[in-house]
């Protein structure tokens, strides 16, 4: 199985290594095409701020050190990175990394969702390239099946493992419904940015933005459809909303304990869920003390976040387990690709046949006929299976890719797929 990744990611090197291998999508689609002029039948690339990685197949051997010079210079990046920040996998080592990466347990941030969008960009970028056949078609969706058997299966993706995340997960616990709430983000920076994303997308009912700089928390509260208020008047708004979620550089507390009180008097003191991830904190630590406000800072949520990096970590042995068994599938069917199996399968396929149909047949015959039967029917098959077989074997004049187009193409037309590995994996979206 001539299968090859060339890589690097953050087990193999730093972000200002990574960094100069990092491939856009115009310089994939640019440079898909150029590896199939350097022999390389089937090959798909996909990169992220934690890896690249270029997966290849054929049977012309290109030396590891000949790929990974073709990957830095793509990237004009000689002088900064060398083959030894690099990762060569090949044949069966090479499906499992894949697999692991496709189910996230191979990711900075174990059970990481995003990673699977980012390898179907890359091999659907491929695919309109015309780099991708049986095998690496095969291999992705396979990959594919994989990752979503590890969501679905597993609790490998559950449970916030970014404060941004884990702010909203909290507000989701203690408030049922949270399309009947409202929330106040004061800040317009990259947390508060994310932080108010994932609580619109979880459905919060209103959500306004406030911040130092109008035309930030215009800008932001354009992008998540909320609604910019002055950071000058925010306090009145606070009788109106459930949720705060804070994250400004400020020396001064953004709000006081006092100033809760007064809030409080004001809401008749219903429950008040206050997110503090300022650094330092926004909101002042005694304000947890007053009677239905829930106050958390930064420390409280990585307490949560480190909580279920703890769970998925756990579930790493459930996720292998997938892994396993598809890839013992998929070694099944690339083993099923070689002609000496497939010649031998369509034989017995034929013969089981041949046999069913005499058997049935048999009392139609004089015994004196029935052996002549046995001998025209074999001699019949025989004939019609000469030049399939013939043609299975004298491949020498194709590429391996084509190779296996024909074989699986004649597994497919006879239904001599094996049972698992015959179930074509989707590309589950």
């Amino acid at each position: 199985m001539p299968i090859t990744c060339v890589g690097i990611s953050h087990h193999t090197a730093l972000i200002d290594i990574r960094e100069r291998l990092w491939f856009s999508d115009d310089e994939i689609r640019a440079l898909v095409p150029h590896l199939r002029s350097n022999g390389l039948e089937e090959s798909v690339l996909f990169s992220t701020c934690n890896r690249t990685e270029l997966y290849t197949f054929s049977h012309v051997h290109r030396a590891a050190e000949d790929l990974k010079r073709l990957l830095i210079e793509a990237k004009g990046a000689g002088a900064s990175v060398r083959p030894g920040d690099m990762f060569v996998l090949t044949e069966a080592k090479a499906t499992e990394h894949l697999f692991r990466v496709a189910s996230g347990i191979d990711s900075m941030v174990i059970g990481d969702v995003q990673i699977l969008y980012q390898m179907k960009d890359g091999f659907m970028m491929a695919r309109d390239a015309g780099t991708t056949h049986t095998t690496m078609n095969r291999l992705f969706q396979t990959a594919f099946h994989v990752g979503k058997r590890a969501r679905r299966e597993t609790a490998i993706s559950e449970g916030a493992v970014s404060v941004s995340y884990a702010a909203v997960e909290l507000a989701g616990k203690i408030f049922d419904n949270l399309e009947e709430k409202a929330a106040l983000v004061i800040g317009a920076g990259k947390m508060a940015d994310l932080t108010a994303k994932h609580i619109k997308s979880k459905g919060i009912g209103k959500l306004f933005i406030t911040n130092r700089t109008p035309e930030k928390a215009e800008q932001l509260a354009s992008a998540v459809g909320g609604t910019p208020v002055p950071f000058e008047s925010f306090h009145h708004h606070l009788r109106d909303v459930d949720i705060v979620l804070s994250s400004v550089q400020s020396d001064q507390f953004v709000l006081t304990t006092r100033e809760m009180k007064t809030i409080q008097r004001v809401r008749g003191n219903e429950r008040l869920f206050v997110i503090d991830i300022g650094v330092p904190r926004n909101i002042e630590p005694t304000a947890r003390e007053l009677d239905n406000v829930f106050l958390y800072d930064i420390d409280s949520l990585q307490g949560l976040v480190t909580e279920n990096l703890q769970k998925r970590r756990a579930e790493i042995p459930k996720v292998e387990a997938i892994i396993a068994e598809e890839l013992a599938s998929f070694e099944q069917w690339t083993s099923s690709l070689e002609s000496h199996p497939t010649i031998a399968a369509l034989t017995k396929l034929a013969e089981e046949i041949r046999q069913a149909e005499v058997e049935r047949n048999l009392n139609r015959f004089e015994p004196k006929d029935r052996e002549l039967m046995d001998i025209v029917t074999k001699r019949i098959v025989n004939k019609l299976l000469h030049m399939p077989i013939v043609n299975l074997r004298n491949g020498y004049d194709e590429t391996a890719t084509e190779q296996r187009q024909k074989i699986s193409i004649v597994r497919k037309l006879f239904g001599i797929d094996p049972p698992k590995a015959g179930k074509e994996p989707t590309d589950d979206k």
